[in-house]
């Protein structure tokens, strides 16, 4: 019997799900009902006999699939942050079957003659009004929605394909990811990993029935954070062939014949919308506009990161004595960081405890930025047990929840993410959002503290931004909740919320030693903040490799996709090679074996969203430096202008209102050591 839980309205604050109410068996039912009910309501729109008006089109459209979204925010939610068997069933059953939904809706010719009509009365409806016609007319066009018949089924075809291959894609990089986490079996071998490290690798390798042995389970960026402090070089090269080997082994885990797959199903899907290639359709609907835009951008950076990133492998060499390859890199780096800045980043981790970094740090800027606090809710129901409840108030007043998974487990994928269980609506009445963030940190022994990495506490209060962005944004219609915007905007606000790690005020109040109470000391700050543009030739050369190879793959016609999986590596050297990144101990931060991002993420053709976006954080973070910092009237126009707009007006433009002109590149390229 399909649950209440999912398919109506939650009677807990803010709506938050009853998690403690739902099955595994609920989620297909669930769909089928929630599915329907759509397809019934978009009925009763088409078979509308008055003339079509934003009222009687636009308003049922939007309000339609209410009971979907709910159902599919907490069914997604588990299946990547607690799945299950019986989850990635269901998973790969309804992937097809919900591409056909959505092609159903979006391919409707009466629904799009509706929709045509309106878009002639948009001079007399408000701004957000006349927006929304506008952005639906746009995601219908390049859905397919004027193609002739014949086009339509072909499309229709198509990605039903595309959404099964992207589940089967995810599904098996998880498997292989799990397969591939490296056993250790003599504790000796993981010097240099803190005890709460050592203490989680034990966990993890008890939870496997490996009793006695440690356990180091992998991450989803190439680089794993463990390798800048293990000090066996074979322990290293075997964690970073581990990461490297994921979905490239052959086999039923193997990813690569997945990913050709999608890429010829995405390329002709392209041609039948109208456009050269996948990437073109990508680009069309962001800010970017075009592949070209976007190329040129990145292959501008390529260029001086690549030559910082060869002077830094030089002084990493030298420091080691012989040539560094890529398991190497990381934990060279922290020495010629030592020797150069005095500054070991692995050693503050003790500063950087977990608990302190939330509360002292990420809401304590929130709290002076925006006027919210935040009380912890042991009284409500998570997903998991992990996971914990905050209610979110602003000057008093309550606006959402805030829900955290810290931990890494078999059950959850790799990388680290915010989704939204409720967003704020006017139209449907809802007044608060449920968000939560998801990251992958190894959980210590039960009484040891959690020491945080700098990259941890760096990607939480990254995803933090992101969480903000959702309970912040104010929209009336569902399609501009929260953080629905152009994807290569969608990081802007994440990236800004960066800053405030090393800001003095905040760095004070969270960066307490965990033993000794003990403040990090201020020369160790300013050396850090001397240090900022270190390794960066490195940093931006891995990202650029994985956003070129997204892109290059996404610019292929369907004929020149690859059909044999061992032409895939050719690819990404050829495509590496023409900007100058092809440099092996510096590999791309994703490759496409394990490329989520691209591949399962929503990010294909987009992953150059990160530092296109980054040209807007960091013009920002100059405006704050420039304008007083972390005060509340900052963070008021910050928010009126960005993150409390959701979707509702084009973002470029309200940015240009605020600053009074677009985003110089300048700021960007002195952050990454470019200028």
């Amino acid at each position: 019997m399909t649950s209440e839980a999912l398919l109506g309205t939650s009677d807990l604050p803010h709506q938050l799900p009853r998690f403690a109410d739902i099955s595994d068996g609920d989620y297909g039912p669930a769909l089928e009902v929630a599915m329907a009910d759509q397809l019934r309501a978009i009925a009763a729109i088409t078979g509308n006999p008055d003339a079509a008006t934003f009222d009687n089109t636009l308003v049922p459209l939007e309000r339609s699939g209410i009971g979907l979204t709910r159902v599919l925010r907490v069914f997604s939610n588990k299946a990547s942050a607690d799945s299950s068997p019986a989850v990635d069933a269901v998973r790969a059953e309804f992937a097809p079957r919900l591409a056909a939904h959505s092609d159903a809706i979006l391919l409707d010719a009466d629904l799009w003659a509706r929709l045509q009509v309106v878009e002639g009365q948009r001079s007399s409806l408000a701004p957000e009004a006349s927006y929304l016609v506008e952005r639906y007319i746009i995601e219908f066009r390049l859905a397919g929605a004027a193609l002739g018949d014949d086009e339509k089924q072909r499309l229709r075809a198509l990605n039903e394909e595309i959404s099964s291959k992207e589940t089967a894609f995810e599904l098996a990089l998880q498997a292989d990811s799990n397969d591939l986490a490296v056993v250790i079996d003599d504790v000796a071998d993981l010097d240099g990993l803190t005890h709460g490290e050592i203490s989680a690798a034990a966990a993890a390798a008890e939870a496997r029935g490996l009793t006695g042995k440690y356990l180091l389970t992998l991450v989803l960026p190439t680089a794993h954070p463990h390798l800048a402090a293990l000090t066996g070089r074979d322990v290293r090269r075997r964690l970073s062939e581990a990461q490297r080997a994921r979905g490239s082994r052959g086999g039923a885990h193997d990813t690569r014949a997945i990913a050709l797959d999608i890429l010829r199903l995405r390329a002709e899907r392209a041609r039948l919308l109208g456009f050269d290639n996948h990437a073109a359709v990508v680009t069309a609907d962001n800010t970017a506009g075009t592949p070209k835009a976007v190329r040129s951008l990145l292959e501008r950076l390529a260029a001086p990161a690549a030559r910082n990133a060869r002077r830094e492998q030089e002084a990493l060499s030298a420091e080691a004595g012989f040539a560094v390859e890529a398991a190497d890199w990381a934990f060279y780096a922290e020495k010629v960081r030592s020797a150069q800045y005095d500054v070991d980043l692995a050693a503050l981790r003790p500063w950087f405890e977990a608990e302190r970094v939330l509360r002292d740090g990420v809401f304590f800027a929130a709290e002076r930025l925006y006027g919210l606090t935040f009380v912890e809710r042991p009284d409500l129901p998570g997903y998991h047990p992990d996971v914990r409840l905050f209610e979110v108030s602003q000057d008093g007043t309550p606006i959402g929840l805030y829900l955290l998974d810290l931990y890494t487990r078999d059950s959850k994928r790799g990388g680290a993410w915010m989704s939204s269980f409720v967003s704020q609506s006017e139209l449907l009445g809802v007044d608060s959002a449920v968000v939560v963030n998801n990251l992958n940190v190894p959980k210590p022994a039960a009484g040891q503290a959690t020491l945080l990495t700098w990259d941890e506490t760096r990607t939480l209060f990254h995803e933090f931004g992101h969480a903000l962005h959702g309970l912040l944004a104010r929209a009336t219609y569902p399609k501009f909740s929260g953080t629905a915007v152009f994807r290569d905007f969608v990081e802007y606000p994440s990236q800004v919320n960066e800053m405030w790690i090393l800001w003095p005020d905040v760095l004070a109040s969270y960066a307490l030693h965990h033993e000794t109470g003990e403040p990090i000391p201020a020369d160790v700050v300013a050396r850090i903040v001397a240090a900022e543009t270190f390794n960066e030739g490195f940093g931006t050369s891995e990202y650029l490799a994985a956003a070129l190879l997204d892109l290059a793959w996404h610019e292929l016609a369907p004929d020149e996709v690859p059909t044999d999986p061992d032409a895939v590596a050719a690819f990404e050297q050829q495509a590496l090679a023409a900007v100058g990144l092809d440099n092996a101990a510096v590999p791309p931060r994703y490759a496409t074996s394990y490329f989520a991002h691209s591949f399962s993420s929503g990010y294909a053709s987009a992953y150059y969203s990160y530092i296109w976006s980054e040209l807007l954080d960091a013009d920002t973070v100059a405006w704050f430096k420039e304008n007083g910092g972390l005060t509340r009237e900052n963070g008021d126009l910050y928010r009126r202008h960005v993150i409390g707009i959701g979707g509702t007006r084009d973002p470029l433009e309200s940015y240009e209102e605020w600053r009074g002109r677009p985003a110089p590149i300048e700021p960007l390229l002195a952050r990454r050591g470019l200028a």
